[in-house]
């Protein structure tokens, strides 16, 4: 009896390791002094309890992301002068591609009147800018991510192979200390990075509350940025390193 309480007892230390950002069953093992197989068996109860979803040498978690409601309401006014900025990195008559997320979606409501076509796997983006005449909106295939408003897997990224676009604006859910781009969720990585393929050049939207937060999969280092759009609070540190990386830094 008391082995299986001590059991169940790991397996949600488990999960609030996996919930925080300890995915890899070899950091798990050593965190909790057990066989990496004991972890291969807490990941495969916890999974079949939809708590979370193994993956290959780990686990993510599918319980804790907040919807994209809950991401609207965080730090509004900041989003917003973010997308005001972006929103000025275009011209008239370029085709942009818009990623998910609510920071792009603050870019969208600045772009409303402009003569663009907007390529988009946001619905939300696409819903703000539906009634927009002057701009042609493509809208992506795929698979509807109901709690986070976006379209992915094979056929949005198969679109926007047969695409390509003067700037492609992107989101994250971090930027780490080497300031790798990170994002929580695995399946948006895909079209991400399929993005950054069609377009000329590639511009972060991202808050200085990102800079230390973590993510799943890495989508790209600084090398593939052309731009970084932020505010005030960014780290002098991070953006010395970045702009010594060739990333242009936007500070709204």
């Amino acid at each position: 009896m008391l082995s299986a309480v001590l059991a169940a007892q790991r397996r949600q230390q488990v999960l609030r390791a996996v919930r925080s950002g300890t995915t890899q069953v070899t950091e798990l093992a050593a965190a909790f002094g057990v066989s990496e197989m004991t972890v291969r068996r807490d990941l495969r109860d916890l999974e079949s309890e939809g708590k979370l979803m193994r993956v290959h040498g780990g686990a993510v978690s599918v319980a804790a992301e907040p919807s994209f409601a809950e991401i609207e309401v965080e730090r509004p006014a900041v989003k917003d002068a973010i997308g005001a900025a972006a929103a000025a990195l275009v011209d008239d008559g370029q085709t942009i591609v818009l990623d998910i997320g609510t920071t792009t979606l603050a870019l969208a409501r600045h772009l409303r009147g402009r003569t663009l076509t907007v390529i988009t796997s946001n619905l939300a983006a696409y819903e703000e800018l539906l009634g927009e005449e002057s701009i042609e909106l493509v809208l992506l295939g795929g698979i509807v991510r109901r709690n986070y408003r976006s379209l992915v897997g094979v056929l949005a990224e198969d679109a926007l192979r047969q695409l390509r676009a003067e700037i492609a604006f992107l989101g994250a859910s971090g930027i780490g200390p080497d300031l790798g781009i990170l994002d929580t969720t695995m399946v948006e990585v895909p079209i991400k990075r399929a993005m950054m393929d069609a377009a000329e050049r590639c511009v972060l939207l991202a808050d200085s509350a990102k800079f230390g937060m973590r993510g799943v999969v890495r989508i790209c280092g600084p090398e593939r940025l052309h731009a970084l759009v932020t505010d005030d609070g960014i780290p002098l540190r991070a953006r010395a390193a970045l702009e010594r990386a060739g990333v242009e830094v936007v500070v709204t």
